[in-house]
């Protein structure tokens, strides 16, 4: 029994190590399709994210290891302030969405929490969200390629192998690109390229 319990406890000391705040390699911008996580999950919910006319939501900056990421590191460093996380909401839809980001992947940054969501703010002003999926006023049907390629298109500096498209339930759900820890495009993490390869996912309009 106690080679068991000293087992168990060498395991979740290396683990402790291993999610030390600030030990990552790079982050993953992740952008949420507003109108695909409402009509999903969001509605039932009763998010105020979904009362408003939002398409490309940040959910999250995400550290990220070459395989595999930190999560819930253990930190001193104070939560948000209700002023902060009522800030973000504009592009992270309620504050409840704030407050989980920050203790599952802000706390593993290395970064306050000021500082860890203007890094996050700045991510998402560096990526251009296309404007043609903004503009359509009716669901569509397309292969998951054409997410990409449109955001490809929108962002120039951006080569295939920096993003992703996930889908859930046969429909679009999020844009993953991975960035340097300056915010540059990189190549991402076996384990993050995984795209969708649906020919026909659902992707619904910001009017519904």
């Amino acid at each position: 029994m106690r080679w068991i319990i000293a087992l168990l406890l060498s395991v979740t000391m290396a683990r402790a190590e291993g999610d030390r705040p600030g030990n990552f390699d790079y982050y993953v911008l992740a952008l949420s399709w507003s109108p695909a996580w409402c009509d999903a999950v969001g509605e039932a919910r009763g998010s105020p994210q979904c009362d408003r006319d939002l398409g490309w939501v940040l959910h999250g900056l995400w550290p990220q290891y070459e395989s595999g990421w930190p999560s819930e590191c253990p930190t001193s460093i104070a939560d948000p302030s209700e002023t902060l996380t009522g800030q973000m909401t504009d592009i992270m839809g309620d504050r409840g969405a704030v407050r989980h980001q920050w203790r599952r992947h802000g706390t593993c940054s290395g970064l306050d929490a000021q500082a860890f969501f203007d890094l996050s703010r700045r991510a998402y002003d560096g990526v251009a969200r296309p404007q043609v999926l903004r503009d359509l006023d009716r669901e569509v049907t397309l292969p998951a390629s054409v997410i990409e390629e449109a955001f490809l298109k929108a962002n120039p500096d951006l080569e295939p192998d920096q993003i992703t498209i996930t889908c859930r339930d046969g429909g679009i759900r999020e844009a993953r690109i991975c960035l340097t820890r300056d915010l540059e495009p990189r190549t991402c993490g076996a384990d993050v390229i995984r795209d969708c390869t649906l020919d026909d996912a659902r992707f619904l309009p910001i009017d519904r």
